[in-house]
Formats: structure tokens, C-alpha cells, sequence
């Protein structure tokens, strides 16, 4: 083991702690986090002086690596907006295991930018500059290999050239890749969620857009090529890699910077060779996919029968309005029409995002939100109850 000043992804660095700056030493505007008091949406950790792994079976389930994982959370509201966030941390990491930190910020909209990692040669750059901010330590270890040990994080935040915006107009950025199907119910994700039967969620193959437990800051809308569609939280990192944000420019993308936006490191694997044909983890790529669904996601929502293509857009990408499915639990169905008697043609599961394009009105609903009349279009031809949809009010008349 070494003790590193700086934060490690993916190998150890022989870096010394000596001459580590104090936190008096540090800019004014610096901050040294409390690391015993995480926020509620962290999971599987201890704080026991250091932020270990704790005991639960977190892992990046749809990467198949017995990779642990967990996630602490630290809010923080700054006196001055700042895009911009560099850290200094003391840390032990095992050859194998992985310590991440990563910076997010909340957008003039309400809602939350990509996290953006922060790595020792790097600051963590975000597209705006924010005054509520949340870092992230991500904590990961394969079976059989000690877990990593955070003693002290201190982050500096300033203003720079903001990095290039991920987001797009309406929906967000949409790319067709290969889906596969996840299943492994009764596994544990690796934002700490217990798969079951049926279950709505995806899995995409970078922690930038993984969504903490009970959210859905990260969620996407597949449609399949039968026309239906489902609006499913990002739970899971994978398939195959675990830093491949492939939907972002090319600049921001944290690995394999040479590809296409768009394309995922696994379909270039695969199809192309790229990398060898392998994976980040040395792995031979057998098929390219770029998403992995949970059962219910990929034979209630799209009505898929095996590993197809599919039509993937990055919902906390776009600029509509935003709404968030609250239910029950059970996924909320989308209809031709606004009323309930019109074809479903498609599934909003619970705790996602969905971008309204616009609102009509409809049949009456009583839901989770109250009772209206207005119904909410997500796509062409596919709505659903404003009833069952916190936000999304700014949406202009369909």
C-alpha cells in the first residue's frame, strides 16, 4: 500500500503525503470536509475516522467484476459561484482498488450538471459556475482486496474556463447504441439498490451519470424499434466499462478521447478492435453494448424479446422542462392520448426523469401529485398524467 496525496483512479500512484499543505495553509475559499457526516444518499460506507467500505453488497453489478462499491456524499453551499474545483486528499488505496472523488453542480434550471471528476492532475470542471455544490468519494474494491481509506479531503474552488456543456436542445443528446439485458435479481447495484423481478433501471458504463438510491437526477429514455419507450433511472455502471461517458464531447469524455461522441468503448472494442478488443478491465468484448436494462425495462417497457439496438437519450442532458415520476413504485404507463382508455405504448418508471416537450388536456387523474386534467407529452405520441409528475409545469400548451 502507498499513501497518496492526491486522489487514485484505477492504480496506485507512488505519491508521498509529505509536505501535504495544512488547511490553515489553504486559500480562504477552501473547504475541509467533514468526512464523518456524509448525506442521507450515501451508501455502503463507514466513517469510522476514514471513509472505508462498509459490509453491504454494493457492487457495479452489470460490470460482472465483483467490483464493491460506495458512495459518500458531502453537500456544500458556496459564498461565491465557482465552476472550478481542485482537491488535495490523504488516502490509502490497495494495488486493485479504486478511490474516485467528483464534483457536481445545481444548474440556473434547478437541476444537477454531469459530476465531474477531479483527479490529480486535474481539476473537476463544470459547465456552469454554482453556488450548491455536492462532492462525491467513490470507494471500490474486487473481492479478496482491501478496501480504500479517505482520512481527509479538502476541496478549493475557483472560476475558469468552463468546460464544453453536455446538453442539448429539448429531450437531450440521443445516440443509438446495443442494449443488453441485465437481469440478476436479488444483486446489489452500485448506487446500493437490491435488484428484483421486473425492475425498471438502466446501467450506463460511467459513474458521471449514476444516480444516488431512490433517484433519478440520471435517467434516460430508450425506445425500441417497435416504437415503445421507457423513461428508466441510471442505477448500475456498465456494461463492460466503468468510465465511458460516451455521449459526451470529446474534450470532457474521461477515457478513450479518440472515439466518436456517441460511440461506446465497447462497440469500437467489438467491432472495430479498438483497444485490442478488449475492455478497461482487459476483458474481450463479446457483444457492443453501450446499455445494459433491467428485466422489467426490457420486456414490459419496450416489449423486447433479445439484446437489440435502441434509441438511448440522455435525459439530464436536455434543456425541457423537467419533470420526476413519483408513483407507488410500479412504473407509470405512457398513452397515445391524454386518457386512459388510449394505447400504451410505453413505461415511465418510478423516480425517473422525463422532459416535457408540452401539456394538453385530458381525462381527470387522481395520483401522487393531486388531481388535474393535464397530461404531459414526453414524445411524439406518448403521454402521461401530470398526476403522477413533480415538476415539468413550465412546460408550454401542446
Amino acid at each position: 500500500m502507498k499513501i497518496s496525496r492526491y486522489l487514485l483512479v484505477g492504480a496506485v500512484i507512488a505519491s508521498s503525503a509529505v509536505g501535504l499543505a495544512p488547511a490553515s495553509a489553504a486559500p480562504a475559499t477552501s473547504w475541509r470536509l467533514d468526512l464523518s457526516q456524509p448525506s442521507e444518499d450515501s451508501t455502503n460506507i463507514t466513517t469510522d475516522g476514514s471513509v472505508r467500505l462498509g459490509s453491504e453488497a454494493n457492487r457495479a453489478a452489470s460490470v460482472e467484476t465483483s467490483l464493491r462499491t460506495g458512495i459518500a456524499v458531502y453537500p456544500r453551499s458556496l459564498p461565491t459561484p465557482a465552476n472550478t474545483f481542485a482537491a488535495t486528499a490523504r488516502s490509502t488505496v490497495p494495488a486493485g482498488a479504486e478511490l474516485a472523488v467528483d464534483v457536481r453542480g445545481r444548474m440556473p434550471d434547478g437541476q444537477w450538471t454531469e459530476w465531474a471528476e477531479i483527479r490529480p492532475d486535474a481539476a473537476g470542471v463544470l459547465p456552469v459556475a454554482a453556488k450548491d455544490v455536492e462532492v462525491r468519494a467513490m470507494l471500490s474494491a474486487p473481492d479478496g482486496v482491501a478496501s480504500p481509506s479517505l482520512s481527509s479531503l479538502t476541496v478549493t474552488p475557483s472560476s475558469s474556463a468552463r468546460a464544453p456543456s453536455s446538453r442539448a436542445a429539448d429531450a437531450g443528446l440521443t445516440y443509438k447504441v446495443f442494449a443488453t439485458r441485465e437481469g440478476l435479481v436479488g444483486g446489489t447495484t452500485a448506487n446500493g439498490h437490491v435488484i428484483v423481478a421486473r425492475d425498471h433501471f438502466v446501467a450506463l458504463p460511467s459513474r458521471r451519470g449514476l444516480s444516488g438510491k431512490g433517484a433519478g437526477d440520471y435517467s434516460v429514455r430508450v425506445c425500441a424499434d417497435n416504437g415503445r419507450c421507457e423513461w428508466a433511472p441510471t442505477w448500475d455502471v456498465g456494461p463492460w466499462n466503468t468510465r465511458d461517458d460516451y455521449w459526451s464531447p470529446p474534450d470532457v469524455r474521461q477515457e478513450w478521447k479518440d472515439l466518436p461522441q456517441g460511440k461506446p468503448e465497447s462497440q469500437a472494442a467489438n467491432q472495430d478492435g479498438y483497444h485490442g478488443g478488449k475492455d478497461q478491465f482487459g476483458r474481450k468484448v463479446a457483444n457492443p453494448a453501450g446499455i445494459d436494462l433491467a428485466d422489467g425495462t426490457f420486456w414490459d417497457g419496450l416489449k423486447l424479446t433479445d439484446n437489440s439496438w435502441v434509441t438511448v437519450t440522455y435525459q439530464w442532458t436536455g434543456s425541457d422542462p423537467a419533470g420526476y415520476v413519483r408513483t407507488a413504485g410500479e412504473p407509470l404507463n405512457a398513452r397515445t392520448e391524454p386518457n386512459s382508455a388510449s394505447a400504451i405504448v410505453g413505461m415511465a418508471a418510478n423516480y425517473a426523469q422525463v422532459r416535457v416537450e408540452c401539456e394538453a388536456t385530458g381525462e381527470e387523474i387522481t395520483g401522487t401529485q393531486g388531481t388535474t386534467n393535464l397530461w404531459y407529452r414526453l414524445a411524439a405520441g406518448k403521454f402521461v398524467s401530470a398526476a403522477y409528475v413533480s415538476g415539468g409545469g413550465e412546460a408550454t400548451a401542446c
